[in-house]
């Protein structure tokens, strides 16, 4: 085959790649959250494999469509998102124990609304309470020091989601199980909306050539999240992780078409540790704050 015909074939099946890889992840989310429901297959099983199944998703789409190739994570970097994935996980599953138990306790046995109304208005609500803990975070200076921590690195891909504060994670997580178990949601329609928030978590930090038009108005996407990273907070906004119409709601929206953000990461890179200083990001909230200057206060 000629360069030129490989050149456009490769284009061609990019197209199509691009056309379908959103779908695709929103079709197996599904069709995982269906079987859970209907072949009552164990929530502790399905959920950690389907994370694991997303990420690699994911990860290859980055390797074969990236937005930016500079931002593909060194092999130091993957070693450093690899610590704070475990500590992440492992933090996030002890402090979960008790809102697990929660959980378990206050949701009800069988669904007060049937599931096809139940999940939508389950999606709403853990959608609210995780905007309103993320905007928290960026507001309010204590929890800033926590999630500060993922605002490090000066690129966004999927390998770098799982950069947190293990606090951080737990309150975030915790905030949205408690909504709704209060609220009465069943535990299956708890377990489906969690499938989709976490593959939508990870779709918006990929690092990947996919632009959902439209739908940017209802799903947040990696266009959105790409901006909620910038160094200039004038377009950040969008704490929206799942979906949009919140930040619409209370005029975080700043996402229009080909908009693109000049840099990445902190205005302040020295106001918190570097992403590899792993120790160091952990022991940061209870440390002295630093005026501009670097003095402590």
């Amino acid at each position: 085959m000629r360069p030129a015909r490989r050149l456009s074939a490769r284009c061609h099946y990019q197209r199509i790649l691009r056309t379908l890889a959103y779908p695709l992840l929103l079709a197996s989310t599904f069709v995982v959250a269906a079987g859970s429901l209907i072949l009552h297959w164990d929530p502790g099983r399905v959920s950690p494999l389907f994370l694991v199944g997303t990420l690699l998703y994911l990860t290859a789409l980055e390797r074969l469509m990236p937005h930016r190739r500079d931002w593909h994570p060194s092999r130091t970097e993957w070693r450093w998102y690899g610590v704070y994935f475990l500590l992440t996980m492992a933090g996030s599953a002890l402090a979960q124990l008790g809102v697990t138990t929660a959980v378990g306790r206050i949701s009800p046995a069988d669904p007060v609304l049937p599931l096809w109304a139940e999940i939508p208005a389950a999606l709403l609500s853990g959608s609210l309470a995780s905007y309103l803990v993320h905007r928290l975070g960026h507001t309010n200076p204590l929890l800033w020091r926590l999630h500060g921590v993922h605002h490090v690195p000066q690129k966004v891909n999927v390998a770098n989601n799982g950069v947190n504060h293990v606090l951080d994670i737990a309150l975030a997580q915790g905030a949205v199980q408690l909504t709704l178990a209060l609220a009465g949601f069943s535990r299956e329609s708890v377990l489906a909306t969690g499938l989709f928030v976490a593959a939508q978590g990870y779709f918006i930090h990929a690092n990947i050539d996919v632009r959902i038009g439209r739908l940017n108005h209802v799903l947040a996407s990696p266009e959105q999240h790409r901006l909620h990273h910038s160094t200039d907070l004038s377009e950040a906004g969008h704490y929206g992780s799942d979906l949009s119409c919140w930040d619409h709601l209370f005029g975080s929206f700043t996402w229009r078409s080909g908009r693109e953000p000049a840099a990445v990461g902190l205005g302040d890179p020295t106001s918190f540790p570097e992403t590899g200083e792993i120790l160091g990001s952990l022991l940061h909230p209870w440390r002295r704050a630093k005026r501009p200057g670097g003095e402590s206060v």
